[in-house]
């Protein structure tokens, strides 16, 4: 499950874990204009953790997620290996 909310400055979506235990911290995304973080609350060491990626970052791992193993550069809208 995931919800999407609209903010003055990003674009949030917030993936919710959910099946069969043992299930993970909810996932949450900001997409601002310059950048994209993720977050995710440890509750280990009862703390939020944030990867910050680039937009550039961000096509390339929608990218990744349906290519087969390889060493990649996006060109425009074509793949080049």
């Amino acid at each position: 499950m995931f919800s999407i909310e609209h903010e003055f400055d990003s674009t949030v979506i917030t993936l919710v874990d959910e099946g069969n235990a043992p299930l993970t911290e909810d996932v949450i995304v900001n997409a601002f204009e310059e950048c994209i973080t993720v977050e995710q609350y440890d509750p280990r060491t009862d703390q939020v953790h944030r990867i910050t990626l680039s937009i550039s970052q961000a096509r390339d791992l929608a990218a990744a997620l349906n290519l087969p193993e390889g060493v990649y550069k996006l060109a425009g809208d074509n793949r080049t290996k």
